[in-house]
């Protein structure tokens, strides 16, 4: 395992170059699988080398809506963290890349192959390294189980709007993009997510509370919200998930002890925004480009509900099936401006390159006090 993380790190933990320094392929021409199924419906098969081109390509897009903080200090900060994380996962010797979007909304996307993202919004509302963990793991295990490669494999959709390999990619691009940032994952998922989230979490050291302490942060600064936000927008109801994962600590005798609050204190100085004063883009104008102008607090005015559009999307399904996911999942299209998922993005999409290497992170874990 070491060894594979050796390999990963000594180029780079953020950036769209393979571990033993090779571009990552250009596109999908040499195939994306197509496997008959006995049924005779078509699925979509991915390699990890597609699922990682795929996943780049979304990056892509996710960091031009929402820009990147261009600081190397805190990403290689967020890195050792995700690293230490990812170490403990069924997929170590995946590039992960770990990147830092230049955004006041609170928010969090898993895009395939290795690519978690997380806002500064979202780092500022944290106060340990522990709570900072319990995010990654989850975003990581959204990953390690391919939530958004099966949701794309469970539609036809896809193939459907693709003339050849090329559209094919085009569409499946699109499609995980809107199904990250728009729509979210579904409740099993997000279900599996929490669940191993916190036991990778806490294998790596880390108290495995912080997940739940950053939930209920997060509780807290939308109680006075009449809907959901961010990544209240698709995950399941709050108050039932931390019953969750609290009773799964308890009953797993999770034991890890570490928030390493002084030195996420040291690494991360951003200052939470509240939602009420956060500039955003109007709903669904921003698109892929994260155009769209600010609007100021004062000129924010009650939105007409939009109308539902045909969209690769629509057509995704979330992996939970419950009647209440799918609810609130759709509900998502009509509802005005998400402070969260629509604030204003920073100019800069440009990855911040950081090498890390696997002595960087034995290094990381010794210092604060991690086995």
């Amino acid at each position: 395992m070491m060894r594979s993380l050796i390999t990963i790190s000594l180029v780079t933990v953020l950036g769209a170059v393979a571990a033993d320094g090779r571009q990552l392929p250009g596109g999908l021409s040499k195939g994306l699988g197509i496997a008959k199924k006995a049924n005779d419906v078509r699925e979509l098969a991915f390699t990890d080398a597609e699922e990682q081109e795929l996943g780049k390509q979304v990056s892509e897009k996710i960091r031009t809506r929402y820009g990147v903080v261009q600081d190397e200090a805190v990403h290689k900060y967020v890195g050792l963290v995700g690293l230490a994380m990812a170490q403990g996962s069924t997929r170590p010797a995946l590039p992960w890349t770990f990147i830092v979007l230049d955004t006041d909304g609170a928010n969090a996307f898993a895009a395939p192959g290795g690519y978690v993202h997380v806002t500064k919004g979202l780092l500022a509302l944290i106060t340990n390294e522990a709570e900072l963990a319990g995010v990654l793991g989850h975003e990581i295990i959204h990953i390690t189980e391919k939530h958004t490669i099966r949701a794309i494999q469970k539609t036809q959709a896809v193939e459907m709007a693709a003339a050849d390999r090329a559209g094919l990619l085009r569409a499946a691009v699109t499609a995980t993009y809107e199904n990250i940032v728009d729509r979210g994952f579904g409740r099993a998922d997000e279900n599996e997510a929490d669940e191993k989230g916190v036991a990778i979490a806490n294998k790596a050291g880390y108290a495995p509370n912080g997940l739940v302490a950053f939930l209920t942060t997060l509780k807290e600064r939308n109680k006075a919200s009449t809907e959901k936000r961010g990544l209240f927008a698709s995950h399941p109801e709050m108050q039932e998930r931390l019953d969750r994962i609290t009773k799964q600590i308890t009953a797993q005798k999770l034991l890890a002890t570490a928030t390493v609050q002084p030195r996420y204190a040291k690494n991360i100085t951003f200052k939470p925004v509240d939602p009420t004063v956060i500039a955003t883009v109007e709903a669904g104008a921003a698109g892929l480009t994260g155009g769209g102008e600010a609007k100021k607090p004062e000129e924010k005015k009650a939105e007409e509900p939009k109308k539902g559009r045909f969209g690769l999307s629509k057509m995704l399904p979330t992996s939970g099936g419950e009647k209440k996911q799918a609810q609130v999942t759709a509900s998502g299209g009509a509802r005005g401006v998400d402070p969260e998922k629509d604030s204003k993005g920073g100019p800069n999409p440009a990855v911040v390159v950081v090498r890390i290497a696997a002595a960087d992170v034995a290094a990381f874990r010794k210092e604060g006090g991690l086995p």
